[in-house]
């Protein structure tokens, strides 16, 4: 088996028109597919190569303590005051570590975001 590049995240969610609020109305995500079926609600959210996905099924559990992607911000400051201001609860406040500065943060699931900017050069 060879792996040749990471198709999405998925983080389980229990109300889709909540959660859909979040990513897009806090996070600024822009959704690109939206599915509705007998399964359950999908909405993936792509930006660059990558997708971040929110999924709504009896199968997916919302969990702090997951996986969690880590979504690269073009201004860390701007990004850490913004969420501040929408009243995001912080799992772990901004942080500088040697090659990052990043926080983590709960969406209204409880799943954990990390928002991540890397250093200069890294």
């Amino acid at each position: 088996m060879k792996v040749i590049e990471l198709a999405f995240c998925c983080y389980a969610v229990t109300d889709m028109p909540r959660a859909r609020k979040f990513y897009e109305g806090v996070l600024g995500l822009k959704p690109t597919s939206v599915v509705n079926s007998e399964h359950g609600q999908w909405t993936e959210y792509e930006f660059g190569p990558y997708a971040l996905a929110i999924g709504s099924s009896p199968a997916f559990k919302p969990s702090p303590d997951g996986c969690s992607a880590a979504l690269e911000v073009e201004d860390f400051d701007d990004a850490i005051e913004h969420l501040k201001k929408q009243n995001v609860k912080f799992r772990m406040e901004p942080m500088p570590t040697p090659v990052c500065r990043m926080a983590m943060i709960f969406d209204p699931d409880g799943n954990t975001i990390c928002i991540h900017k890397r250093n200069a050069g890294r």
